[in-house]
């Protein structure tokens, strides 16, 4: 078999389930060879009362690139980054994907963040992405909160942007319709766009979450395919970390096992989401006890407990298909 390798730029913890720690085991399962740099090491997420630990900076990340390509291991499929809160270290990152692009032109870039399309007009700098023959999902902010600094927001939309194939934004401005927003996200390069949560009301009441994908694709006989389609996701009364990460690595490998169905694809990302949050609510609710809100120690992810789930996931999402095309 054919390898895949994955190099995978993120947080790391040493207790719990965010960043490298929510996308390399499940990446394994699934078959992919993963090298992992930590851009962060903490103690725990920052979810709890509190956390310790050190940040990788721009240099010493160029310099654990650097052993890769002195060894001439520097060969990657996919490419998965995550969470930056600094310029320098971000543009570092982008080098290194432009390098390994040019290596490999079928490379796929990714990156797992939360961000959101609020704004959208007033502020395209928000623009992130998730994968790109390389994987893209970055942590901007949420709920017209910003989570890195602003002086990110140029990098995403300049050079990071420019490199992905696929977005995953969680919101998408009310006045705008979702069309109007996933056309805009594929204006901006990205040939998949899966708006993991929006505003819009659930045919199935307010206990579900919608989220839409958007796929334009050319085919090797030259000719272009585009596919959309619509997702009703239960929701579930939590704050859980780490899922931004997991559904990232998840699109990852569904999109490499399925390149031309969005469809099936996010079918099989939404249910394993599905099957490892409820694992964890059941698994946090037991162990808080009746009438008790789960702690964030009590609410990490149920990853191990999850394997084969993850390795093979009973669809218990179904994804409608709005329209598909060719053309």
């Amino acid at each position: 078999m054919q390898e895949r390798r994955v190099l995978s730029i993120q947080s790391h913890v040493v207790r719990g389930y965010v960043g490298n720690k929510s996308a390399v085991f499940p990446l394994q399962v699934l078959g992919f060879e993963v090298d992992s740099i930590n851009s962060v090491q903490f103690s725990n997420h920052t979810g709890y009362a509190h956390w310790k630990g050190q940040v990788l900076t721009a240099e010493e990340l160029n310099v654990l690139y650097e052993g890769i390509k002195l060894n001439n291991v520097h060969h990657y499929d996919y490419i998965l980054t995550g969470y930056s809160r600094d310029t320098s270290f971000l543009e570092t990152v982008v080098d290194i994907i432009k390098e390994l692009k040019k290596a490999n032109p079928g490379l796929v870039y990714g990156e797992s963040s939360f961000w959101s399309t609020r704004g959208l007009r007033s502020f395209p700098d928000m623009m992130e992405p998730l994968l790109s023959s390389a994987v893209c999902d970055p942590v901007l902010g949420d709920q017209g909160a910003m989570y890195v600094p602003e002086n990110l927001l140029p990098v995403y939309k300049n050079k990071v942007v420019p490199l992905a194939d696929i977005l995953t934004p969680n919101q998408f401005e009310a006045d705008m319709s979702v069309l109007q927003v996933m056309d805009l996200l594929h204006d901006m390069g990205p040939e998949t766009v899966v708006l993991t949560s929006t505003d819009l009301l659930s045919k199935h009441g307010d206990q579900f979450l919608v989220a839409l994908g958007s796929q334009k694709i050319k085919k090797a006989d030259g000719t272009r395919v585009s596919q959309k389609i619509w997702m009703d996701i239960p929701k579930v009364d939590a704050v859980f970390v780490g899922t931004g990460d997991l559904f990232a690595a998840m699109l990852l490998a569904w999109t490499h096992h399925h390149p031309a169905d969005l469809k099936t694809a996010c079918e099989k990302t939404a249910s394993v989401m599905h099957h490892v949050i409820q694992r964890t609510i059941a698994y946090a609710n037991e162990m808080a006890g009746p009438g008790k809100r789960p702690s964030p120690a009590q609410l990490e992810l149920r990853m191990v407990q999850s394997k084969a789930d993850i390795e093979n996931p009973a669809t218990v999402v179904r994804a409608e298909l709005l329209e598909t095309s060719v053309h």
